[in-house]
């Protein structure tokens, strides 16, 4: 379909949200304009409620012959991607992988609180890892399960959870860099996974961005 896509992102180094919509344009392969509104200004509340109604980032501006829309919501931007690029792979073809692909992103578009709070994304930056809460342990547990159930029926060996990337490494990404900036220990064959999603060009360029975030002055919002 031709269409003009401006996807609105706030702060990269704090943006967990905006980094999943973001991956998946990046693995699409569609050409895309970005406007990044810095978050945690007195005016950041206004400017985005301007482009989206829920008052959040991201949002997905789609101009197309003489009509534009907003596309609001980390994973409706992903479906949104998967429906009008089908060429694209964004979900697994084989049924049974694309339900449970489904399931995990949508178990991580919902939940995961303690984590959320706990790790709370800061890009850029390595920090000391947090008290260990049992919460906490349980939900990186849960999804270091999910991830080597993925990984070991259809991922396999150097490949990502379904095998080519899809919208499901897209929606943990925030949590790989997690991981990465709190120290947390995870089996071998996680963090080779972790390795592999933080090495993609998509991810090695929010870097970059958060990193000049950060060395422009950005405040950290970690609390030990």
């Amino acid at each position: 379909m031709s269409a003009t896509y401006t996807l609105i992102l706030g702060t990269k180094n704090w943006s967990s949200w905006s980094l999943r919509p973001y991956m998946a344009m990046r693995a699409a392969g569609v050409p895309f304009e970005e406007t990044v509104i810095p978050l945690r200004q007195p005016d950041s509340a206004a400017k985005i409620q301007a482009i989206a109604p829920t008052g959040k980032v991201p949002a997905l501006r789609i101009a197309e012959k003489d009509e534009s829309y907003v596309v609001f919501d980390s994973l409706a931007i992903c479906e949104t991607l998967a429906d009008r690029h089908p060429e694209a792979g964004l979900w697994p073809g084989d049924p049974r992988a694309r339900a449970e692909a489904r399931s995990i992103s949508a178990a991580m578009h919902s939940g995961f609180p303690e984590l959320r709070s706990a790790l709370s994304m800061e890009f850029a930056r390595r920090l000391p890892t947090p008290p260990m809460t049992d919460t906490l342990r349980a939900e990186i547990d849960q999804i270091v399960g999910f991830w080597q159930e993925a990984l070991n029926r259809f991922g396999g060996v150097n490949a990502f959870l379904f095998g080519r990337l899809s919208i499901a490494d897209c929606m943990y990404a925030p949590v790989v860099s997690r991981f990465r900036t709190y120290g947390i220990a995870l089996p071998d064959d996680v963090a080779a996974y972790c390795d592999r999603i933080l090495a993609l060009p998509a991810l090695r360029d929010w870097e970059a961005a958060s990193r000049l975030e950060v060395e422009a002055g950005l405040p950290c919002l970690f609390h030990s």
